[in-house]
């Protein structure tokens, strides 16, 4: 099983949001290398941290879990879509997705400022300065610490 962290701006998308669709199309992804991630690493039954962004206190605030195989995200393909790409085609799709299903809300959010003051996390994607993929992996290590200050 590999993990997994994908960010939302919780106005747009919440972990809430999730919670009570019980799954959703991760749609609008329009960066290759986490399109890349998506298509290529991601397997049903992976778990995903749920990262809240772009607000007040950014950070995980619970798990998520991949419910299906990579397909062509259909935004792609409506021009009414602001996720619409004149470049794409059906025939050879270039921006895929996946669903996700909501698994649970962690008791607080595990802020970025808590998770760049852990020495443990100093190799996480997430941390490096400049990176703002909103799909990459994490490793099984770091997925076993955070859970541990989520109390997971």
């Amino acid at each position: 099983m590999n993990h997994w962290l994908m960010k939302s701006e919780p106005d747009v998308f919440s972990i809430d949001d999730l919670k009570t669709r019980g799954k959703e199309p991760w749609d609008g992804v329009r960066n290759y290398q986490a399109r890349n991630f998506m298509r290529d690493g991601m397997r049903i039954g992976d778990r995903i941290f749920f990262y809240h962004s772009n607000c007040k206190v950014p950070g995980i605030v619970g798990i998520a879990e991949v419910v299906s195989e990579a397909y062509p995200d259909p935004s792609q393909f409506d021009p009414d879509s602001k996720y619409f790409d004149a470049g794409s085609s059906r025939a050879a799709p270039r921006w895929m997705l996946v669903d996700v299903g909501y698994v649970q809300t962690f008791p607080r959010t595990i802020s970025l400022d808590e998770l760049k003051s852990c020495p443990q996390l100093a190799d996480m994607p997430l941390l490096r300065k400049g990176n703002r993929l909103s799909v990459m992996p994490v490793a099984a290590g770091d997925w076993q610490f955070i859970n541990g200050l989520a109390g997971a």
